[in-house]
Order: C-alpha cells, then sequence, then structure tokens
C-alpha cells in the first residue's frame, strides 16, 4: 500500500500496466453541521483534490467508485448532492475528464444494511442489541464482498479507479496483489478525528 508522497514522475513508471486504486475517506457534512466542522469538511476535500491530481502520476482515474451509489448519471450525483456537495463536484470534474462512475451497491444490502444500522442507534436492552447486531454484521459482510467484487471485476489491466468510502470499511477490503493501492490522507483529515474526539471527551465529561 502506498501514501502520498512516497511516488514522484520518475517512480511512476513502476506502476505502468498495473491496476490502481486511490483511496479517500468519504467525509460527509450536513446541513445542521457546527459551522468550525463545516469548515474542516471543506478543508479537508480542498487538500483531497490537490492530492489526487499529484496522485494521478502514477496513472489517469478512469473509473469512480464511491458509497451510497446505486444508480448511474445525475440521479446518483443528485443523491449525493443532498448529502454533501463536494463530492458530486469532485466526481462531475473527472466525469468531464472521461472518467465514468460505477454504481458500487446493491439495493438489496444497502438498504438492510442501512436500516439495522439506524436500530443499533436505538435499542437499549442488550437482548435486542445482540440480536440486531447479529443481523447488521451479516449485511455488512455481505455489503463490503459486493462492493470487493465490483471493484475487482471493473477495473481492467492498467487502469485506475478513484474509491470513496469510510475508512473503517476500506481496511476491510482485501485486494487482489495485481492491485496497488494507494491511500489520499490530506493534513486535515487528522484534524477532522481530533475535533470528533473533542466532542465526545466534551460530552462524557457533561
Amino acid at each position: 500500500m502506498v501514501e502520498l508522497g512516497q511516488i514522484n514522475k520518475p517512480d511512476a513508471e513502476s506502476f505502468a500496466g498495473k491496476r490502481k486504486l486511490y483511496c479517500v475517506a468519504s467525509i460527509f457534512s450536513t446541513g445542521d453541521a457546527p459551522d468550525d466542522y463545516k469548515a474542516l469538511v471543506n478543508t479537508y476535500w480542498d487538500e483531497t483534490i490537490a492530492q489526487i491530481e499529484k496522485m494521478e502520476a502514477a496513472g489517469k482515474i478512469k473509473k469512480i467508485f464511491c458509497e451510497i451509489i446505486l444508480q448511474e448519471g445525475e440521479e446518483a450525483l443528485t443523491i449525493l448532492e443532498k448529502i454533501n456537495e463536494r463530492i458530486p463536484a469532485l466526481i462531475k470534474k473527472k466525469q468531464e475528464e472521461g472518467c465514468a462512475l460505477v454504481p458500487l451497491e446493491s439495493p438489496d444490502l444497502l438498504g438492510p444494511y442501512t436500516d439495522w444500522s439506524n436500530c443499533l442507534r436505538v435499542v437499549y436492552t442488550k437482548e435486542v442489541f445482540m440480536k440486531v447486531l447479529e443481523f447488521y454484521n451479516e449485511f455488512a459482510e455481505k455489503r463490503l464482498r459486493h462492493i470487493q467484487q465490483v471493484i475487482e471485476g471493473n477495473l481492467t489491466e492498467s487502469e485506475a479507479g478513484l474509491l470513496i468510502l469510510k475508512d473503517e470499511d476500506r481496511v476491510k477490503l482485501q485486494f487482489p496483489n495485481d492491485m496497488e493501492v494507494f491511500l489520499i490522507t490530506p493534513p486535515s483529515y487528522d484534524d477532522i478525528i481530533r475535533w470528533f474526539r473533542e466532542k465526545r471527551t466534551k460530552k462524557a465529561e457533561g
């Protein structure tokens, strides 16, 4: 796995002929989010886009895989815009450069996975929680297997793809040896993690 900063133009030749996957953590911001968090998210995507352009020295992106995407074209981007306008803006820019947006999710898996995830947030009794967790884990595993199959089945020899997925899901994926994986983690990513950590600490302290 390659981190940004370990690659320059001469080194890019060593990745020629290999499948390449540039991985970006999907960071969302809702309309009611605090202003300081929104600012962090905007900085994150500014830095991410800049790093993607540098990373493409190893190969220009041809396929885009983004979580929660079930459809193709404008319908998919319209759904994304309701969550975070920065991601569809990035996708549109890459589409103008000739990239294809590949639906990453299965409706038969994403729906139940989301429902069981929501149920976990409102369960109070241990017995019910463990039962719900069992169903959640079942669909979480099936969903990740589907995601991996979509990526491997659509990224052909020597192509480069962009994966936008939560880090906690991405780390569970096991890609084949013929696929070079690049992690794009701008400095502001640590700032966002710190923001959530401090928020949890303040909440615990009352």
